[in-house]
């Protein structure tokens, strides 16, 4: 069970966020008890800051070891932005996220122009996660995560390029999937370690399966009836810009 007001506590070390979820092993639905835990959110940097000579940094990085091993990562809400413009899966899932820590109006704004957000070439996001994940399972000492990762990112990609909806949990995924094989990896992985290493037995098995899944994931991108670029990118532009400018004119 996590703290969420800790975590909470966290986040507001730097700017107020406009929203923290919970990413990694604990949205993904395969935590172990030494798991580490991934803050992921937006924040707004005051107007003044944007309109300097110097660009801000728009990326904050926070870490506290203090009884977890916890980091927040946040984005500037105009960064955030473009990179949910940008086909990128990884900041849809944080968005949607239903491990939430904080929320505010404008990240229920958000999310509504989020569903706009959802394309076709999202599937690069899914495809080159995977690539990288069965490269890192051929090499040496890989782990039941790694495998888990693969797992995850193909039924998350199959799924979304099917639906349209951003679900990134691999154990509500399969209650759709209905593989036993990976109903046995998350059991071994929650009640394990972080670093639980593969059997030998498990490169063949579960190789030929992502051969699989990655073939459903190219049909279902065949298929997909989702749009080829976002639909709602000006409506994230009017939306990022009223919301520096309201809190410009209530800061002076």
């Amino acid at each position: 069970m996590l703290d969420r007001d800790q975590l909470a506590e966290v986040a507001r070390r730097g700017p107020e966020p406009i929203f923290a979820t919970i990413s990694g092993a604990h949205l993904y639905g395969f935590a172990s008890p030494d798991s580490d835990v991934d803050l992921r959110g937006a924040f707004m940097l005051p107007a003044s800051e944007m309109l300097g000579l110097h660009a801000p940094d728009e990326t904050i990085t926070i870490e506290d070891k203090t009884t977890i091993d916890l980091d927040w990562v946040a984005h500037d809400i105009r960064k955030f932005a473009r990179l949910m413009t940008n086909h990128n899966g990884y900041v849809l899932e944080q968005l949607y996220s239903p491990l939430v820590v904080v929320t505010t109006p404008a990240h229920e704004e958000l999310m509504q122009l989020g569903n706009g957000c959802v394309t076709r070439p999202t599937v690069r996001h899914y495809q080159g996660f995977a690539r990288g994940r069965r490269k890192r399972l051929a090499e040496p000492d890989p782990t039941v995560k790694h495998l888990l990762y693969a797992y995850r990112v193909l039924l998350t990609g199959i799924h979304l390029m099917q639906t349209g909806e951003v679900i990134a949990n691999i154990q509500i995924l399969n209650e759709q999937f209905r593989l036993s094989e990976i109903d046995e990896l998350v059991a071994r992985k929650r009640n394990g370690a972080e670093k639980m290493a593969l059997e030998e037995r498990d490169h063949v098995r579960h190789g030929e399966l992502l051969d699989r899944l990655e073939k459903r994931l190219m049909e279902a991108f065949d298929t997909s009836q989702l749009p080829e670029e976002p639909a709602t990118a000006a409506a994230l532009e009017r939306f990022v810009v009223k919301l520096r400018l309201d809190a410009a004119r209530r800061a002076s």
